[in-house]
């Protein structure tokens, strides 16, 4: 397929295309908050206090463990779509077998080591003995997830990268629904308890990848004359093509460990200010969740056409991708700047009734509102550098913006408490797209590696 039929031929063909990736995304991760919700109902309702504690316990545990591992769904996403501009059959297919097995590697392992791994990691997590001792049962459960898990991320990165996207909304709504399903047979027909939430999760996984591959097979399309229809195992490890699988995944890796710390110093350092500071603040980082459900949606958008350009080596259609997939994001953006400005306060309320933690909440309102304009850039341009696999500037650009929010973290907080820790938070997510945006023209020199030479 040529180029010219690849891509939007003008301008608004190009932002109508950018949407219709974008949307269906933005639906998918609207689903997360539903499925918490149930879990959370459920656990709430059963008879001892603590159960619903230890599913909250249970589910942070999981939530940094399989985010750890996303670098599964974002370096698949970049990969096939590199091919899939490049109209490469057979390396779609060798890349995403690839991904998958290992995918299954890691997911194996992990059961291999699920003992020491869940005790140690609740140990870290805190709690009482009864929160605890939920949260292992619900947990040891769950754990049985991890292979479909991590294989459900390389077949979303598929998906997405295919912009198949719909497919990928389809999927997770499958997985959502199963879980909820399974949620309350398990518990309320089989008297499973925390147990049973865990185990729901664990079910709807395996079901979601076993529809993933029977929709990749539906969609398969005629290898090239001359092709098996399966590879061998000479190419799948291939020592070049297996190398820059694991560069990108660990690059990614890298950078995910840097954002999640500067998370995590940032919680740490509100506690240090007090119960209500942490409690305010915390509050306060679910507007960038709310945000982050609508811009990942366009950071999607960004890999996937970024990948096809780079694929195609056509440069005209990687500048609009960046150009289109920036400018809906930037609107997306002040929409949610403003509704934050004039809707914050009720936005507060409706996540608290807590009068001091309201009027807490309220006097660091601003920064929040400030944060999607400042965390756009980054946001568009993380997909970017992921659809081009330019992983190694992205890592570079997290581990500096990362320094350099620690040292902004201990020089205005000491000097204006927990004021200068938000504007140190804000110019860290301001920082990570500045520092993209100067890494930008790399993406476009034929002399910048593998995968940018690829539009040389």
């Amino acid at each position: 397929m040529s180029a010219g039929r690849r891509f939007p031929a003008t301008p608004s063909a190009w932002r109508l295309h950018v949407l219709r990736l974008a949307v269906p995304i933005v639906l998918a991760n609207l689903t997360q908050p539903i499925l918490a919700a149930v879990d959370t109902a459920v656990a709430g309702h059963l008879p001892d206090p603590a159960a619903l504690g230890g599913v909250a316990l249970g589910g942070v545990l999981f939530s940094f463990l399989f985010w750890g591992f996303g670098f599964l769904r974002m370096g698949t996403t970049g990969l096939i779509a590199q091919a899939h501009g490049a109209d490469d059959r057979a390396g779609l297919r060798e890349a995403l077998l690839r991904a998958l097995l290992l995918a299954a590697a890691i997911g194996l392992g992990l059961l291999a080591v699920q003992g020491p791994l869940i005790a140690s990691g609740l140990t870290l997590l805190g709690g009482g003995e009864a929160v605890q001792a939920y949260a292992a049962s619900y947990a040891g459960a769950r754990i049985w997830s991890a292979p479909f898990a991590l294989g459900n991320y390389v077949l979303l990165g598929y998906l997405l990268g295919r912009q198949w996207v719909r497919v990928g909304l389809l999927l997770q709504v499958w997985i959502n629904l199963i879980n909820i399903a399974a949620v309350f047979v398990l518990v309320y027909r089989f008297d499973f308890g925390v147990a049973g939430i865990g185990a729901a999760t664990a079910v709807a996984e395996a079901s979601g990848f076993v529809l993933g591959l029977g929709l990749l097979w539906r969609l398969r399309e005629p290898m090239p004359a001359g092709t098996a229809r399966w590879p061998g195992w000479r190419p799948l490890l291939a020592g070049a093509a297996l190398r820059r699988l694991m560069m990108v995944n660990r690059d990614i890796f890298l950078r995910t460990v840097c954002l999640l710390g500067c998370f995590a110093w940032f919680a740490r350092a509100g506690a240090q200010q007090g119960e209500l500071v942490l409690a305010a603040n915390a509050l306060l980082l679910n507007f960038q969740s709310f945000m982050a459900y609508a811009l990942d949606g366009f950071a999607h958008a960004a890999e996937t056409l970024t990948g096809a350009a780079v694929g195609a080596r056509d440069r005209q259609a990687l500048r609009s991708a960046i150009r289109m997939s920036m400018g809906w994001a930037v609107v997306c953006s002040a929409g949610f700047a403003l509704a934050y400005a004039l809707g914050g306060g009720a936005i507060v309320a409706l996540l608290t009734d807590q009068p001091a933690l309201r009027e807490a909440a309220a006097i660091y309102l601003p920064w929040a509102a400030a944060l999607p304009l400042a965390s756009v850039w980054g946001f568009v341009l993380d997909g970017v550098f992921i659809g081009a696999t330019r992983t190694r500037e992205l890592m570079q650009a997290m581990v500096l913006c990362a320094a350099a929010f620690l040292a902004l973290a201990l020089t205005l907080q000491p000097a204006f408490g927990n004021h200068g820790l938000w504007l140190a938070f804000l110019l860290f997510m301001g920082l990570r797209g500045l520092v993209l945006w100067r890494m930008l023209p790399r993406l476009f020199s034929s002399r910048a590696g593998a995968a940018g030479s690829a539009c040389g």
